[in-house]
């Protein structure tokens, strides 16, 4: 199947108004970055630390099995954009920073490129610059299960992301918040996909509930995907005439609330849930350790790394992805864990909100700071 535009593609209306979104979308993304921050709830995560049980750092090995690959580092740049020129540029930078760092690498909705031929190029450079790299195309749900193999074929994919936006949807001046086939869209693009399915949220979290269902249907991997990042909530209430939802600002679950609602309830049983990753708010290779304390097999970044590689190119951002790979694993050895896996038996103390959280769950947090004990 060809994923080539032809010479004389023309946009259709509709793609040349999902266009305009991606631009605003990039534009309001970095200036949330851009501004100063608060803290979120990853910051209610603290490790203790145990002054005799560092490990060397030539020990560590923090690869991670994604999708059946070997990954070498357990965090990835997470889906942006992608559909425009301007955002074709920036794929291909992320996927030339990528290539060099060895990170997967996840892209914007194919959604466009779908219906705008013109628009696939944006999307196939990432392949063009990392031919033998981790990649995860991206559709939204509710598109066929036939889209979803086009979009897979047109990057030559490694994994599927299938993102639920059911706030953004809501919100979004031109959204469409019917949500009645979402399940069955995802059996659908499940069961026709060639490579796995990680369902994704984009920045509200994902349940239990939402987990089990999910399980129940055949999806294999799920991205949390928490508060406390990117808010496109206020992204589409900023793109409102009236700005009138500003009041849900905060809605949802942070990614360490996801994380540990998901250990609960994995060990509660009534069914096996997805592999589950993190991302939503994660700011630095700290925030990539504690969410894979909580449970996370990998860490998705998109926020932290949008700023460098829209100001500095390629280059910058190899530079930052380089210096975060060195400290997650000299952080990983002063915890004294040789591989990813064994950040989860961490002694790790749940604080503030997060700690409220738990409790109103039913989770015993304060059971999180002795695990070593056990």
């Amino acid at each position: 199947m060809s994923t080539e535009p032809t010479a004389d593609a023309e946009p259709t209306a509709d793609a040349a108004g999902r266009s305009g979104r991606k631009e605003d979308h990039v534009r309001l993304a970095r200036a949330q970055w851009a501004a100063p921050r608060g803290g979120n709830e990853f910051d209610d995560v603290d490790f203790l630390h145990h002054a005799l049980h560092a490990v060397p750092q030539e020990s560590v090995d923090l690869a991670v099995d994604m999708f059946g690959r070997r990954a070498g580092s357990p965090f990835y740049i997470n889906g942006m954009t992608g559909g425009t020129e301007s955002t074709g540029r920036l794929n291909r930078a992320l996927a030339i920073a990528a290539r060099e760092t060895g990170l997967a690498m996840a892209c914007g909705s194919m959604s466009i490129a779908l219906d705008d031929a013109a628009a696939a190029r944006a999307f196939t450079v990432i392949r063009e610059e990392n031919p033998t790299g981790l990649v995860m195309a991206n559709l939204g749900v509710g598109r066929s299960a036939e889209d979803a193999v086009r979009v897979v074929e047109m990057l030559s994919a490694d994994a599927l992301q299938v993102h639920v936006n059911a706030v953004q949807e809501t919100v979004m001046p031109e959204g469409s918040p019917d949500f009645a086939d979402w399940l069955r869209s995802i059996e659908a693009i499940v069961a026709a996909s060639p490579v796995p399915v990680l369902v994704k949220e984009v920045g509200f979290g994902l349940s239990p509930r939402t987990l089990r269902t999910l399980a129940d249907i055949g999806v294999g991997w799920a991205d949390v995907s928490g508060r406390g990042g990117t808010d496109f909530l206020r992204i589409e209430n900023d793109r409102r005439a009236g700005g009138d939802y500003g009041y849900l600002t905060g809605f949802g679950q942070s990614a360490p609330a996801c994380l540990l609602d998901a250990a609960r309830a994995a060990r509660t049983g009534g069914g096996t849930l997805p592999v589950l990753f993190a991302s939503g708010g994660v700011r630095n290779p700290l925030d990539v350790l504690r969410a894979l304390a909580l449970g996370a097999r990998a860490v998705g970044v998109a926020g932290a790394f949008l700023s460098p590689v829209a100001e500095g190119g390629a280059d910058v951002l190899v530079e930052v992805i380089r210096t975060w790979q060195d400290h997650t694993r000299d952080l990983a050895a002063l915890l004294g864990a040789r591989t990813a896996a064994e950040l989860a038996s961490a002694d790790v103390l749940i604080r503030g909100a997060l700690r409220e959280h738990c409790e109103l769950r039913g989770i015993d947090a304060g059971s999180y700071g002795r695990r070593s004990e056990g």
